[in-house]
């Protein structure tokens, strides 16, 4: 559901741009902690939630995602970032900034029609965002009794809408690899994931404008950028791709089968794979692995089962995706020549095509479009020249401070 959004009471209205970003003037540290406090990049973001105007129209077919991820390290080395920041939507990277390049850049075809302020204001924000990170990277550090080596934060937010409209939102914090803290949005409060993070969450609780921030972005500036960046990708990003599926057999120790079922090439990533004996679900006998990207826009996975030899026949793999109209049924057979033949040629065909890949491998990579995606095989589309404004990801909120400032 889409709620029109709130401003925390605990920041004041302001008549500043929503694109204004905190300017950390000469002075003492003391002074540049108050100037760029929590609240003062808050209002930044909040004068932009005060002003939207929500477009109650129905969202694109499926389920989307708007999700970002933030890493920060304590001592970068020559090939490593200390800051490096990456925007998602449905799964493809669309924004990406390093400290190394110290500018926004865009990461999908998509993105070209955006207009050179976005990506300067964008630039501008993550060069703040990048001071903050830092003082909470050592603040988590000095938890843990650690004043050298290499340590990192890790922050990843967003917002999920579902196809039937309903959404869902999420943050957390992760230190060296491991959960920290999350935000639980319905009660306001901070949860934390280890003993060590009882600091930082009491920390956090001193100013209840942190978590009243986080929320009224997920649930309102999020979505309503979800919604431009679905617009802006076009059917790049809602287009239908239904899954190739094939059962595979392979014979186990036991002198039992293993089936596995095969789904290829499909778009969005939402799947079900199941396997049923006649009228029954296998619903507790079934392995499953992780959706995976096939590295060409589309996602791949597969569902196995373990069954007596010779009954192989008895048991289906069904499909849904909403690339496919029906439920899709397959069941294992053995292999025809013809089937066996297809399998051979394109393998043969690929072997041929090696040194021509190589070729077009490096020189993808020396023009630096190496993990650029190349457009997925149901196309896409994009409004080319539209001046479109976007809303960019907010910067997150660490107590800089002990004083109130919210």
């Amino acid at each position: 559901m889409f709620f029109p959004p709130q401003l925390p009471h605990c920041l004041e209205t302001t008549a500043e741009s929503p694109w204004g970003l905190p300017v950390v003037p000469e002075g003492t540290a003391s002074d540049r902690s108050v100037s760029n406090s929590p609240a003062a990049l808050a209002k930044v973001l909040m004068a932009e939630l005060a002003s939207l105007k929500l477009e109650n129209k129905p969202w694109p077919g499926g389920t989307h995602s708007l999700h970002y991820h933030y890493l920060a390290l304590s001592e970068p080395g020559p090939t490593l970032f200390d800051f490096l920041a990456v925007g998602y939507v449905d799964d493809e990277p669309f924004i990406r900034y390093d400290s190394h390049v110290g500018r926004a850049e865009p990461q999908a075809l998509w993105m070209a029609p955006v207009d050179t302020q976005y990506w300067e204001k964008e630039t501008q924000k993550h060069r703040s965002w990048v001071e903050v990170q830092d003082t909470e990277t050592w603040r988590l550090m000095s938890y843990y009794n650690q004043s050298g080596g290499t340590h990192s934060t890790q922050l990843m937010f967003g917002c999920d809408i579902g196809e039937d409209g309903d959404s869902s939102s999420f943050w957390q914090l992760g230190f060296d690899g491991q959960d920290h803290l999350t935000l639980d949005l319905e009660t306001l409060s901070w949860v934390s994931a280890v003993p060590m993070a009882m600091r930082t969450k009491h920390w956090w609780e001193s100013e209840s404008c942190y978590a009243e921030y986080n929320k009224a972005y997920l649930e309102s500036l999020c979505l309503t950028s979800l919604r431009r960046y679905l617009e802006l990708g076009g059917q790049h990003l809602t287009c239908r791709e239904p899954p190739k599926v094939q059962v595979t057999r392979q014979s186990t120790q036991d002198g039992g089968a293993m089936l596995r079922c095969w789904a290829l090439g499909f778009y969005p990533r939402e799947i079900s794979l199941s396997w049923w004996l006649g009228e029954d679900e296998l619903a507790l006998e079934t392995e499953h692995v992780e959706t995976r990207p096939s590295g060409d826009g589309t996602y791949q996975t597969w569902a196995a089962v373990r069954v007596p030899a010779g009954q192989e026949a008895r048991y289906t793999c069904h499909v849904q995706h909403s690339g496919l109209n029906h439920t899709l049924t397959v069941a294992w057979g053995p292999p025809s020549h013809n089937a066996l033949m297809a399998v051979v040629l394109p393998v043969f065909l690929l072997l041929l095509a090696v040194g021509a890949g190589v070729v077009i491998f490096t020189k993808k990579f020396r023009q630096g479009r190496w993990g650029r995606n190349s457009g997925r095989p149901c196309g896409w589309s994009s409004p080319a020249g539209r001046n479109i404004l976007l809303s960019s990801p907010p910067l997150q909120l660490f107590p800089l401070g002990s004083s109130s400032y919210c």
